[in-house]
């Protein structure tokens, strides 16, 4: 066995296996596999495998693509060749015009991704599908590419590529232990001797917390029973003629797929369970849990009815073994958080279809540090520490029971709420507040008009429409105020605080005491990192001289580990995180001035306190920090207080704002105001795939700085030219808006992505906005959206469409 390596990946199922591989794929042959039994002894073995094209995201869409890819090129491997059915094609079942809704976005989204999917009606689904009823059934969902592939096989034809490139697989070696040194190299310690790398995989199926608790980390991971049945031949499928396709229903809660001349059956029962939160048998090795089929029980009724063959078919085989789940059902691939050269890709609760893409993605992160795509949907820093064992459980229970029934927009799920909550929560709930979750904050949504106001769920505008414009007109038309809670916010000390962020930031950095600026970090593809606010705060009673640097709530994690990683040996610079410490109250509206003035002492005019000013003060007695920055494109001040001052803030503002209009306004709002004044969401449309010039931010670029990140490789990339380009859209409907991951077509070409979208109630227009290619993205051109699958006109229009000249946030 090796003693010195560059990697070293723990764990030898799909997750390992496809790791090591592409690994040497990217040109990394020095790396090392162990795994504590044999390969695939733990969920792989009795996975289903079933390979799907069908994704919620385009990123999700674009692993899948590659897995399928892969998985053919194995199987036809003259030398390895391993069981793949492929392109038996599957149906997800409908029985609502919103979930066929649903899938005709999904549709349109994956064509952006190359793939394509049909819209069937219930006779269809009937006819591609002999076996199964119309009853309760509207229609589907058709991924033509859908198959199935042999678990055991696909790990081993993976290990041997990975072999053959020079990487090694030790199979019966128990990882013992892990210990990081000063360098941030690692030692794996295992029974049969210890090993030296660079960098650390976790890939551990179920026993990801085992060896996360080695490195002291805890993963948001948590494995439920899963039941399927094999049935005897069935006479229907051998008289078919073809493979049967595979079948997913949200109608009645399970699966079903070829075996043979059967079926095999899957459940998702409601009266689900958990499994091993206390622990692991350490000789749970290729094996199962006890049969429990009263549990499904209620669930196979239903099924019968879907598919009346199986009342009349025996079964000879009962499956149930663990699968992993994490908190929100997406895997965690990536980074670990807080951790140096430490990565793991776990969670994978589909992994035989998902692992090949899975694999091929974190491969290139821990090679060039970025993937193809942006990754954020499964990167595993998405999350902050509240993401402990019993909330984790009960989102998997919950993910459990909704297998195959995808979020609607504006869906909140209200397993694990409150998990993270400030002093106002059940004050602005007593107002009336709807929330959402931003990183397990409570955040208000919108004010309902009345406590049993329940919007229905569509990709429609839905009943809050003209709630949110009536909180947008009352903004722009006198004031409103509203809570943001779990912003990220990082306090950077030390003499060398302004240096460092000059060489992290892309523009200009604000170093004058009492100012704000805005800036953009890359990553050394010259792409887009992070977005940062950047407010400096003079030496005073309440501490020294300071910069705090904000940015959005859900990169608390991202944003640290980014920093921390680039601060140079000897530099005067610390950091540390006020995150969970404060809360901002948002006033926002060409009164927020006079509401501000009459409850805090201070010249709060426009010559003494400009837009991108930050002060100290007290709003009455509440300690805060005000900024003038505005995110609503109106004149607007960021108040931040102290959580334990935060009751006392508010009320002196609501006492303020009574004789100027005010009233509270939530996220919805939020969202229709920075659409129309061109403000960008981090991670919807500033993401790792696009530079600040093609992102429409060439004005935080300077150029002719010594030096930043990314600088080099941006250079190269504006000269090679734009491969995309940001440009905001009119969209000709009046009944729905856009959805992010919606298809933009020319013709019969895709030419563009939607990013983010929302209806502009101050300008009463339908807006998006979308990265399209280059040659589209002038003022005035035509290009059609596909919303649902019907086309429809999205007119190219300047940035900024409200107030583009900035002078109601200047006051």
């Amino acid at each position: 066995m090796k003693t010195r390596t560059k990697v070293v990946v723990i764990g030898g199922g799909i997750a390992g296996c496809s790791t090591l591989f592409h690994l040497t794929q990217e040109g990394w042959t020095d790396v090392v596999l162990v795994e504590r039994n044999e390969l695939t002894s733990g969920t792989t073995w009795h996975s289903a495998a079933q390979v799907t094209n069908f994704g919620m995201n385009q990123t999700m869409v674009g692993l899948k693509s590659h897995s399928i890819r892969l998985y053919q090129e194995l199987a036809a491997d003259p030398d390895y060749p391993i069981n793949y059915h492929h392109g038996d094609g599957g149906i997800r079942l409908a029985n609502t015009p919103e979930q066929i809704q649903g899938y005709r976005h999904f549709a349109s989204m994956a064509r952006g991704m190359g793939v394509e999917y049909e819209i069937l009606d219930a006779e269809e689904c009937a006819r591609r599908h002999p076996l199964i009823s119309t009853d309760r059934l509207l229609g589907g969902l058709w991924d033509g590419m859908d198959g199935d592939i042999d678990p055991a096989q696909l790990c081993q034809a993976l290990a041997r590529r990975a072999r053959n490139a020079g990487a090694e697989v030790y199979r019966n070696t128990p990882v013992t232990g892990l210990s990081q040194h000063k360098d941030d190299t690692w030692t794996v310690h295992t029974e049969h001797g210890d090993i030296d790398c660079d960098i650390v995989v976790n890939a551990c199926g179920y026993r990801v917390n085992e060896v996360g608790a080695m490195m002291g980390v805890h993963h948001p991971v948590a494995s439920m029973e899963h039941q399927y049945f094999l049935t005897e031949p069935i006479q229907a499928i051998a008289d078919f003629g073809k493979r049967v396709p595979l079948l997913r229903c949200p109608i009645d809660d399970f699966y079903s797929r070829q075996e043979k001349q059967g079926l095999l059956v899957g459940f998702y029962e409601q009266d689900c369970k958990t499994w091993g939160l206390d622990g692991i048998d350490p000789n749970f090795v290729n094996a199962l849990c006890p049969d429990d089929i009263d549990r499904v029980m209620p669930v196979l009724e239903n099924v019968f009815k879907r598919m009346p063959v199986l009342a009349e078919v025996g079964i000879h085989t009962i499956v149930n073994g663990p699968i992993t789940y994490t908190i929100d059902g997406a895997p965690l691939v990536g980074p670990i958080p807080g951790k140096r050269n430490a990565f793991c890709i776990i969670g994978l609760r589909a992994g035989l279809g998902e692992g090949g893409g899975h694999g091929w993605l974190l491969a290139q992160q821990i090679v060039h540090g970025e993937a193809c795509y942006d990754t954020w949907v499964i990167d595993p820093r998405r999350f902050s520490d509240h993401t402990n064992v019993e909330l984790t459980a009960l989102k998997a229970i919950e993910d459990y029971q909704n297998e195959f029934r995808f979020h609607f927009p504006h869906e909140h799920r209200p397993a694990g709420r409150p998990a993270k909550t400030t002093p106002l929560t059940p004050v602005l709930a007593a107002e009336g507040a709807a929330f959402t979750v931003v990183n397990g904050w409570e955040r208000v949504d919108y004010i309902k008009p009345a406590p049993d106001f329940h919007p229905s769920l569509t990709f429609d505008f839905d009943e809050a429409f003209d709630v949110i414009g009536a909180e947008v007109r009352n903004v722009a038309e006198n004031v409103g105020m509203t809570e943001v809670n779990g912003f990220n916010r990082i306090e950077i000390t030390g003499a060398d605080r302004h240096t460092f962020l000059d060489r992290m930031l892309c523009g200009a950095v604000t170093k004058r005491d009492g100012r704000v600026g805005l800036g953009y970090l890359l990553n050394h593809h010259g792409c887009l990192k992070s977005e940062a606010t950047v407010a400096n705060l003079p030496a005073s009673d309440r501490g020294p001289a300071r910069v705090w640097y904000g940015s959005a709530a859900a990169s608390e994690i991202h944003d640290m580990d980014w920093l921390k990683a680039h601060q140079h040996p000897g530099e005067d610079v610390q950091f540390r995180s006020l995150t969970n410490d404060y809360t901002i109250l948002v006033l926002a509206g060409p009164k927020s001035r006079a509401v501000l003035s009459a409850c805090a002492r201070s010249d709060w005019s426009k010559e003494a306190f400009p837009w991108l000013s930050v002060r100290e003060c007290f709003i009455g007695f509440a300690p805060a920090i005000v900024m003038g920055v505005s995110f609503s494109g109106e004149l607007a001040y960021e108040i931040h207080v102290p959580n334990a001052s935060l009751y006392a803030a508010y009320l002196a503002l609501r006492k303020a704002g009574e004789a100027h209009c005010l009233t509270l306004f939530g996220a919805r709002a939020v969202n229709s105001m920075r659409m129309e004044k061109g403000f960008l969401h981090w991670k919807a449309d500033l993401i790792t795939e696009f530079d600040p010039f093609e992102t429409g931010l060439s004005r935080f670029v300077k150029l002719d700085k010594a030096d930043f990140i990314g600088k080099g490789a941006l250079l190269d990339r504006r000269a090679a030219g734009p491969v995309k380009q940001l440009v905001t859209l009119r969209i000709d409907a009046r009944h729905a808006p856009a959805h992010p991951g919606a298809s933009l077509m020319k013709g019969a070409t895709v030419v563009g992505t939607v990013t983010s979208a929302d209806w502009g109630h101050r300008l009463g227009m339908n807006l998006a906005y979308a990265f399209v290619d280059p040659a589209l993205a002038t003022v005035g051109t035509v290009i059609q959206l596909d919303m649902y699958g019907d086309l429809v006109d999205a007119e190219v229009i300047a940035p900024s469409p409200y107030d583009p000249k900035f002078e109601r946030m200047r006051g």
